[in-house]
C-alpha cells in the first residue's frame, strides 16, 4: 500500500496525536506505564522506536476503523464551531 502524505504537512503531528488521543479513550490501546502521553511522544519526536510503541500494522480492521472514523467525527465537529463561529 502506498503511503499516503498530508495536504497539510504542518498538521501531521496534531493529526497523530489525535489518533493516539482517540485509541486511548476507546480502550483501543492501553498504556504499559499509565502515561499516555510519553507513550506517543517518542513516535512524534525522535525516530527511535520505543518499546512502548504501538504496531498499527497489526490491529483489527475494525478497530482501526473506529479510530479514523473518531478522527473524522471529530475534525467535522470542529469544522463547525469554526464556520458557525463567523
Amino acid at each position: 500500500m502506498a503511503k499516503r502524505s498530508c495536504i497539510v504537512p504542518e498538521c501531521k503531528a496534531a493529526l497523530n496525536a489525535m489518533k493516539y488521543e482517540i485509541a486511548a479513550e476507546l480502550g483501543i490501546v492501553g498504556t504499559a506505564h499509565g502515561d499516555f502521553n510519553s507513550e506517543f511522544a517518542d513516535e512524534l519526536g525522535s525516530g527511535s522506536q520505543s518499546a512502548g510503541a504501538i504496531d498499527w500494522s497489526s490491529m483489527s480492521t475494525r478497530n482501526v476503523g473506529y479510530i479514523g472514523g473518531s478522527i473524522t467525527k471529530r475534525l467535522i465537529q470542529q469544522a463547525e464551531q469554526v464556520l458557525g463561529s463567523r
